[in-house]
């Protein structure tokens, strides 16, 4: 997962309404009703298919550190997904996504001006569509260098043309080295 998928899932994670399981029993019951059996479960989190039983009859009650992250992590990917499809919705047809960021922005400009890369500390928020572009390339596997590409698009209409009213003459913005990003919507 890169930078952007990343933000996107830590972004859906805040809208849930209900916690997800905490004790490894409940976490374990929970992944055995998505994935419908203690094999499938077992491949997921890199551990035995007798583990998986075990942990569901509680008869281990702690996993090691790094079985408990997987753990945790293949619960809370999964966790929810109607509350997420509806915040996605909301945010690509009325809402919009705001995107917090500190980077190197890059630019092809004009001859006589600056195109000096530099970094700068962003809280933009951008239109729906392109919150329906980000959501359509993540559906669709896009790489992270090519959702960077559509929010640097909305930078350069929101941000740095502020919707046409300024720098016309900025062909291109680029997203280069992020120090942090996240989004909200």
């Amino acid at each position: 997962m890169g930078e952007i998928d990343d933000a996107i899932e830590r972004a859906d994670r805040e809208a849930f309404t209900r916690q997800p399981p905490k004790s490894l029993k409940g976490q374990i019951g929970y992944l055995l009703k998505q994935l419908g059996s203690a094999r499938a479960v077992a491949q997921e989190i890199g551990v035995t298919a007798d583990s998986v039983n075990r942990y569901r009859r509680g008869a281990r009650k702690h996993a090691r550190a790094d079985v408990a992250a997987k753990i945790d992590d293949a619960v809370r990917q999964r966790w929810q997904p109607l509350v997420r499809k509806r915040r996605q919705r909301q945010a690509a047809t009325t809402g919009g996504i705001t995107v917090e960021t500190r980077a190197r922005f890059g630019y092809t400009a004009p001859v006589g001006t600056t195109d000096d890369g530099r970094f700068r500390r962003l809280t933009v928020h951008l239109p729906p569509e392109y919150a329906q572009r980000l959501f359509d390339a993540r559906d669709a596997g896009a790489s992270d260098q090519q959702m960077r590409g559509i929010i640097a698009d909305g930078f350069k209409e929101v941000y740095f043309q502020d919707g046409g009213g300024r720098a016309m003459g900025l062909s291109d913005v680029a997203i280069n080295d992020i120090d942090y990003l996240d989004l909200d919507f």
